[in-house]
């Protein structure tokens, strides 16, 4: 992926690959809390949990204080007890690093490892969250209890795999202490190697920026103006590195006495500040924790993506979605609770774009603290509740699909994600405060959704070849690398489609020589004199009808033809969508933001043009393909809809072993099928 200069250490062992050992089941569980609760309930819950068919609990995760109540002496008395009643009733575990929630003795003994945000405030204990990730007594205390944790727990029969930390990066992403401050200097001798290389990449000419050591650098605090862009976005990179240092101390104290898989939990799409396709290099399985933004009426859809996203960083390999909701969380403005049926459609969508794993944040219900409120696998209602019955029904179904364990899902078109690019992208002083790249991304996942088109999300720089269409519809920064993979993808064939505002830096946010779009104008046949950013509610309408809002550019045709062009506007009678052939393959751009229908029609085209077939579901319905090793094709499908809808194929329900010809999906519901050979394009 993109060049990181940050040199971290080697393990101290070879990695483990594959996945969680001791069943074949699909996992089914959640993280458990044992902490918040006396041994009786332990036990009620055991029994309850045996009872949901929960075969893998997360523990351990907030229990450092109980584990090391004074620095250095370690007390592992309650964790001995909760996994031998574990292991006695068949339940393996996820053991956790309980090091997202150092102790207040921590944060009292190392005052100097409290966070500081960019605005100078220091982060005081009584939340959840890492102190300075820069902090040396942090990574050596953290280090610690992870190796004793392993050193004890390496043999115990239950313990199948590590859970490193807890959403790395919430809350807190980066932090301006002094720390932090000297690893950044570090980390920037390791990138450029002398001060006259970080100027030249900086542009530290303008505005009198110039360093004459790295001694001279800060972070880039709040001043009194817009701070230098590269330096923000390379704080953003070493922020992302530095986490990644905590995690593979982690990961290799455990490493030295264990061979079980491990992992830490991503929030794939959703967590902004932490570079994934970096970090998915350095996990043995990739898991991820997802909630749904209850108040968008599109939040299945976004889901999703977000399953999309997750198997992609996952190499395509089965996954682990290590927590979403049973129904409402607590943190968001308005927390909606989930519709009768919706718990089993969201577990069983992340099911179908490849996740083996569904798992919940929690099992119990608190009682107190900061997430009272949030939804749980047994819900304060108790075991007569909805929910109850519904997370026992998904067990019970889970337990059915053991087949489906292990195939993998295949998509033709892939969207790019870089992650540095939507850092850079989000500075200041950009063209116009309604450039979204994230709205641009959901805007054509969303198209894809609706046509019953699987996507897979790629990094710049990958290997693209497999695709028959590759969608950039944000792309501001773009190193020369990642570039040049473009260029190669499109002219040994493939066909790519790029929306406004791409292409328009490199990876120190300089704007290349030239006109824009930078390095893809021989890609994209075009050059842009002038960008012409609307109004707000503004509108522009090209030639055939279609509507444009928030962007329009001045192109000038550099052996691209075109497709459609402005009628009014800004930039009436240019083009407005063109098509460059670029040796064997062709490259599109669209210069301006269509609604739902309208894009949707250009996306059609785009497909057609490609001879991908696209058979659209019924409105509402849900439909991934997964295969197996021996070629075996499963439908997974979701029906969204308040009406029956049709699958399209014939095959056997693997819930029920019947068989049908042509298959009906129940409103509200979800069916999981072996196709008959004839149905395993559907």
């Amino acid at each position: 992926m993109s060049s990181h200069a940050l040199t971290l250490p080697e393990p101290t062992s070879p990695v483990r690959s594959g996945w969680i050992p001791g069943t074949s089941a699909i996992r089914f569980g959640g993280d458990y809390n044992p902490e918040q609760w006396s041994r009786e309930t332990w036990l009620e819950d055991i029994r309850l949990m045996r009872e949901a068919g929960v075969n893998l609990v997360s523990v351990g995760i907030f229990s450092w204080v109980l584990l090391e109540p004074r620095e250095g002496e370690y007390d592992f008395t309650f964790l001995d007890d909760l996994l031998d009643l574990l292991s006695g009733a068949g339940i393996d575990v996820d053991l956790g690093t309980p090091t997202a929630a150092p102790p207040a003795w921590f944060w009292r003994a190392y005052p100097h490892a409290c966070p500081v945000t960019r605005d100078g405030v220091t982060l005081a204990f009584g939340s959840r969250g890492i102190v300075s990730p820069s902090s040396p007594e942090y990574r050596r205390a953290a280090a610690a209890v992870a190796g004793q944790l392993a050193q004890r727990y390496a043999d115990h029969p239950t313990v199948v795999m590590w859970h490193i930390h807890n959403e790395y990066g919430a809350p807190v992403a980066e932090s301006y202490d002094d720390a932090s401050v000297a690893n950044f200097r570090d980390w920037l001798k390791c990138r450029y190697t002398s001060i006259d290389a970080l100027n030249a990449a900086w542009g530290t000419t303008f505005w009198g920026q110039i360093y004459g050591s790295f001694e001279e650098i800060d972070a880039p605090r709040k001043s009194a103006s817009v701070s230098n862009p590269a330096h923000r976005l390379d704080f953003k990179r070493f922020s992302s590195d530095a986490l990644l240092e905590c995690y593979r101390l982690e990961r290799d104290a455990i490493r030295r006495h264990a061979r079980q898989p491990i992992t830490t939990n991503f929030m794939a799409s959703t967590c902004r500040d932490i570079d994934y396709w970096r970090w998915a290099e350095e996990v043995d399985i990739v898991s991820n924790d997802h909630y749904l933004t209850a108040s968008r009426l599109d939040a299945h859809v976004m889901l999703s993506m977000d399953a999309d996203l997750t198997r992609s960083l996952a190499g395509g390999k089965p996954w682990i979605l290590m927590e979403h909701s049973t129904s409402a969380v607590n943190w968001q403005p308005r927390n909606m609770a989930k519709r009768p049926g919706e718990l089993a459609r969201n577990s069983v969508a992340h099911l179908a774009r490849g996740a083996d794993a569904i798992m919940f944040f929690q099992f119990r219900a608190s009682r107190f603290g900061a997430e009272k409120f949030h939804s749980a696998m047994l819900p304060h209602a108790g075991v007569h509740s909805r929910v109850w019955r519904e997370v026992v029904g998904l067990g019970t179904h889970l337990s059915e699909l053991d087949e489906l364990r292990g195939s993998r899902v295949e998509a033709s078109v892939a969207i790019v994600w870089s992650t540095e690019s939507f850092w850079a992208q989000d500075l200041e002083w950009r063209p116009s405060v309604d450039l979204s790249h994230r709205d641009q991304i959901e805007a054509f996942y969303s198209t894809l959704w609706r046509l019953g088109v699987t996507v897979d999300f790629v990094h710049p720089s990958q290997d693209l070849s497999k695709y028959a269409a590759v969608f950039a519809p944000s792309l501001y920064l773009l190193s020369d690398d990642s570039a040049a993979n473009l260029r190669s993808y499109v002219s040994h064939g493939g066909t790519l489609a790029v929306s406004y505002f791409s292409g328009i830096v490199d990876e120190n946010d300089a704007v290349p020589h030239g006109p824009f779009p930078g390095q893809l104008r021989d890609v994209l046949g075009i050059s842009i004199e002038e960008f012409q950013p609307l109004r707000e509610g503004a509108h522009v309408t090209l030639n055939s009808g279609h509507e444009g809002t928030v962007w329009s550019d001045e192109i000038v045709l550099q052996g691209a033809e075109v497709i459609e062009a402005y009628a009014d506007g800004p930039a009436a009678g240019l083009p407005a969508i063109t098509r460059n052939t670029l040796g064997n393959g062709v490259a599109w751009y669209l210069s301006t933001k269509l609604d739902d229908a309208d894009l949707e029609d250009v996306v059609r085209n785009l497909l057609k043009d490609v001879d991908l077939a696209v058979s659209p579901p019924p409105s509402g319905l849900e439909r991934v393909i997964r295969i197996a090793e021996d070629g075996a094709r499963y439908a997974i499908a979701i029906n969204h809809a308040d009406i029956d809808l049709p699958l399209g194929a014939g095959g056997t329900d693997l819930a029920t072993g019947a068989h049908q010809e042509e298959l009906r999906v129940a409103a509200g519901g979800i069916i999981v099928v072996r196709l008959d050979p004839k149905g395993a394009t559907a």
